[in-house]
């Protein structure tokens, strides 16, 4: 199973980016899935969370009224809608399933690639 996140680039500060994380390969069932941020330097952080099929979402204090984690409309898509964009916001972008996966038949943890978000005028 992997994960492809994509939808980073170059915003301004105050807009807004969607960025989408789409799960592939296989025969599995997403759990649950996480938004993480990293900065050169810095470790990785926890943006905000959604279970799945219930979509009940959590998110970092340092985001929270500014983003969305949301299901996509294709399966096993979840999309992370940014707004009010900021300076520190730049980053890049993970997004970290919890998921059964039917052929192993075991749980399994797979983490995207990462997408570049970076937030300048």
């Amino acid at each position: 199973v992997q994960l492809q996140a994509s939808g980073g680039g170059l915003v301004q500060p105050g807009g807004s980016l969607r960025l989408s994380c789409a799960a592939f390969g296989g025969s599995f069932r997403l759990d649950s899935l996480a938004w993480y941020r990293q900065t050169p330097g810095s470790q990785r952080e926890l943006v905000g969370t959604i279970t799945l099929p219930g979509g009940t979402t959590n998110y970092a204090d340092f985001v929270k009224g500014r983003v969305t984690i949301s299901k996509g409309s294709a399966r096993d898509t979840v999309y992370l809608q940014m707004n009010s964009l900021k300076p520190e916001d730049t980053a890049v972008y993970y997004c970290f399933a919890n998921l059964w996966d039917y052929v192993e038949d075991r749980y399994d943890a797979v983490w995207g690639q990462g997408t570049l978000v970076t937030v300048s005028s």
